[in-house]
């Protein structure tokens, strides 16, 4: 079972790194399916889970102890190095938004702590057997 976060509200990024680094399908995400398409169809295991953390506010939880975890570990100072190095070589003007998800995204994912990783995936499951899904 993987682990993504939250989207960015109105097109707006509120904490990029995290965001990019966490966010399932944040490069070459596929086109968000018209709702038509979706009347009639039985929501996924993957979906209903995610419903649940929702509606129970666990998933914030969960997100805000990602946070702390990683910035206690020392992964989002990292991350932050990374991107700067990148600016400074590239130039300022010549970076987009683009540019640093395709860096960072893969550095990023495979660079978060085991440790951190069974953490959270351990609060889901205990979450998951409290819920009986």
């Amino acid at each position: 079972m993987s682990f993504h976060t939250a989207v960015a509200k109105g097109g707006k990024i509120k904490n990029p790194v995290f965001l990019l680094i966490f966010s399932k399908h944040s490069v070459n995400r596929p086109p968000t399916p018209d709702a038509a398409e979706d009347q009639g169809k039985e929501p996924t295991l993957q979906e209903i889970i995610n419903i649940k953390l929702i509606e129970s506010g666990e998933k914030e939880r969960l997100m805000e102890l990602l946070r702390e975890r990683l910035i206690d570990c020392g992964w989002k100072d990292e991350m932050k190095a990374l991107c700067r190095a990148y600016i400074k070589k590239k130039g300022r003007n010549n970076v987009t938004v683009d540019d640093l998800v395709h860096l960072i995204t893969p550095k990023g994912r495979a660079s978060v702590p085991d440790s951190v990783k069974a953490e959270l995936l351990q609060r889901i499951r205990t979450f998951l057997m409290s819920a009986a899904l």
